[in-house]
């Protein structure tokens, strides 16, 4: 049984924070050993401050409005998903439709990097736009096929049906095929190595390219969020949500989720960028027919 706390609004927030940070500062540091520097754990806190006081760059005929506000519904689309995402017994809110309203967040940032790329109007930014369209075209269809394959199991869109859904067996056991195609979605979608092309250093930072200062700042922290919302999403889809020994189930919650976000973290730097037609057919000769099938065996294994 969730519960649900209107504190939670409040705390969310602050704990999806926290773990970006830790997250980049793990980045920070396995970025200067793979340069043979030594490891630097304040890197992201410099970074922060600097992007603080860094003066405000402006394009000409860029629509300001549009292109500032892309951080703004970024960093938004990251703390909505998470609001059904369960810390053990506990969530800011218990949807019936907790796995659709966590997509739909997800699609928002479609729309906040594009208008990233658009709103500079700078040639660089709209071409990491489209980058992204056509990899989100790439991507979503499998992620959608891995997040209804666990949702089939529990025969519920209800996250908190699918974590009791595990009581006895975690999904990931039966299901290993959609929980990968899940986690690399989970890459693409915060656009982070190997799915970093729209961002790439060819086109000098892509949709970041014109951005700076404070603006640059929101979608950076935007950008983070959304990869620890789906680090944190894949705990009740598919590892038994705050199920474990010992620990009260709060904290399960928290380990398993900084073990799938370290694991994603060191993944993304370990692959070359991968260019997006190769993706979209890797995705749609590949990752499709597979969580197909998945989501066919699953559909076999749970009818009455």
């Amino acid at each position: 049984m969730v519960e649900t706390s209107q504190w939670g609004a409040l705390v969310l927030p602050a704990l999806l924070l926290s773990f970006a940070v830790a997250a980049s500062s793990f980045n920070a540091v396995l970025s200067a050993r793979a340069a043979g520097a030594r490891a630097d754990l304040a890197h992201p806190v410099r970074e922060f401050a600097g992007l603080l006081v860094q003066q405000r760059r402006r394009t000409l005929a860029a629509d300001s409005l549009l292109w500032r506000a892309a951080g703004i519904t970024l960093l938004l689309a990251a703390v909505l998903a998470s609001l059904v995402t369960p810390l053990g017994h506990w969530a800011v809110s218990d949807l019936s439709i907790g796995v659709v309203w966590f997509n739909a967040m997800e699609v928002v940032a479609w729309a906040a990097v594009w208008l990233a790329g658009w709103g500079s109007n700078s040639a660089f930014g709209l071409v990491g736009g489209y980058r992204f369209v056509a990899q989100g075209l790439a991507y979503e269809l499998p992620h959608m096929f891995a997040l209804i394959t666990a949702a089939t199991a529990a025969g519920s869109l209800r996250v908190a049906d699918i974590v009791a859904a595990q009581r006895d067996l975690w999904f990931v056991v039966w299901m290993p095929v959609a929980f990968a195609v899940y986690l690399l979605s989970v890459l693409a979608m915060a656009f982070f190595g190997p799915f970093d092309q729209p961002v790439g250093r060819e086109i000098a930072g892509g949709v970041l390219a014109e951005l700076s200062g404070v603006d640059r700042l929101v979608f950076l922290t935007g950008r983070w969020l959304l990869l620890v919302s789906g680090a944190a999403m894949a705990v009740p889809l598919f590892l038994g949500g705050g199920a474990g020994p010992v620990l009260p189930d709060w904290m399960w919650s928290l380990v398993k989720t900084a073990g799938v976000l370290a694991a994603l973290v060191w993944f993304g730097r370990r692959l070359p960028t991968v260019r997006m037609e190769r993706f979209t057919e890797i995705a749609w000769i590949v990752l499709i027919p597979l969580t197909l099938v998945q989501a066919l065996v699953v559909a076999i294994v749970v009818m009455p």
